[in-house]
């Protein structure tokens, strides 16, 4: 008899890719997976930031509430979007393979970071990047950016990519005499700002890719010189080769708990066990939660500017945490090697000497001021 489990799962294009690949590995001759997507309160409410959706899993809830109503068998997140607190009767069934943890920096040129003009804009829609590009270089302006990763990248794109177009027209115009015959186009020709094109505005724009188009499309009331992304989002939406990106480096630009990870969540025990039996990885789930336990200990959520990475190497768990002030000009931040054989013991303990140290103050901070926000 074939089973038919039910997942949910956003309706973004980069939800959907990620519950497929769960769905893949969980189908069998046995077993169908249905894929039905569901509207969460952080889709509902597309001009918020991530971190002003309340702090309960913005993205989340709604198709938790799916499994415990019994509407769907299993539901997919992000892992660094879902709360370390949990909800009763829903447990994190399987963790597979990470993707690439950390976050990469965006921009038409491919620039890295040091390389970028004092004032230029930077954008995103995280605390922790504000704040950790902030610390990096205070001579940036980092602006709010929102959107699925591919809005967001049209979005960086459409201006310098309007110009050019805007650019060509007009070089096409003059040619053609329309700006006032080939005496004037010939003086315009000389004129230090123009440029010659070889290909003409149509083959122009049919070599451009469907990105590019896309954008070349949106109205843009923000112009962006970067932006800092999840290189796995990237990955995984099929974008990390369409854009020039650079690795920001891991110690300075420390991920969010969870970050590269996926979580399929299930409070059925039979679902429980064919989840973690088809998708579970190992050596995720021990990084994964060694990063968890230490933002639970910090209890900083999505309030605060917190990185948590965790590596294992061999029989340590190397973990690296950064807690900042939002303007990025404080922190508490260490890097400790973790038994395995005990690592949420350590984990727990690393939490609670950081927070003795100045983190906990940090982040009562950003929640004061959270609070006055509200």
């Amino acid at each position: 008899m074939t089973r038919s489990l039910r997942l949910a799962t956003r309706g973004s294009d980069l939800a959907v890719k990620q519950a497929a690949t769960v769905a893949d590995a969980l189908a069998t001759r046995r077993r169908e997976v249905e894929t039905r997507t569901v509207e969460t309160r952080g889709d509902r409410i597309p001009d918020a930031l991530i971190h002003e959706l309340g702090r309960t899993g913005a993205f989340v809830r709604s198709l938790d509430e799916e499994v415990l109503a019994g509407d769907a068998d299993l539901a997919v997140h992000s892992l660094k979007d879902v709360p370390t607190e949990g909800i009763d009767d829903l447990v994190i069934a399987g963790v597979p393979e990470r993707g690439p943890a950390g976050d990469v920096l965006v921009t038409p040129a491919g620039r890295d970071l040091d390389d970028l003009d004092p004032g230029s804009v930077i954008g995103t829609a995280s605390l922790r990047r504000t704040a950790q590009i902030k610390a990096a270089r205070p001579d940036l302006e980092v602006e709010p950016i929102r959107g699925n990763v591919d809005t967001r990248i049209e979005k960086l794109l459409a201006p310098e990519l309007q110009r050019e177009h805007e650019a060509r027209m007009e070089a096409q115009s003059e040619a053609k005499g329309e700006a006032g015959g080939e005496e004037n186009a010939a003086d315009a020709a000389d004129d230090e700002d123009d440029r010659e094109f070889e290909a003409t505005v149509e083959e122009w724009f049919d070599s451009l890719s469907e990105l590019e188009r896309a954008a070349m499309e949106r109205e843009v009331e923000s112009e962006y010189d970067g932006l800092v992304l999840a290189e796995a989002g990237l990955a995984r939406s099929g974008l990390l080769e369409e854009v020039p990106t650079v690795r920001l480096e891991r110690g300075e630009f420390v991920p969010a708990a969870g970050q590269g990870a996926i979580a399929v969540v299930a409070a059925d025990p039979d679902v429980i066990d064919a989840v973690r039996s088809a998708v579970d990885h190992p050596r995720t789930r021990v990084e994964t939660t060694v990063e968890r336990t230490i933002l639970a200990e910090l209890g900083g959520g999505c309030i605060a500017p917190i990185g948590i990475n965790a590596i294992v190497q061999g029989s340590y768990v190397h973990t690296t945490v950064r807690v900042l002030s939002q303007d990025g000009t404080e922190e508490v931040a260490e890097t400790r090697d973790l038994d395995i054989e005990r690592y949420g013991q350590d984990a727990r303990a690393f939490g609670r000497d950081l927070a003795d140290r100045g983190a906990d103050e940090l982040i009562e901070r950003a929640r004061k001021r959270s609070d006055e926000d509200d």
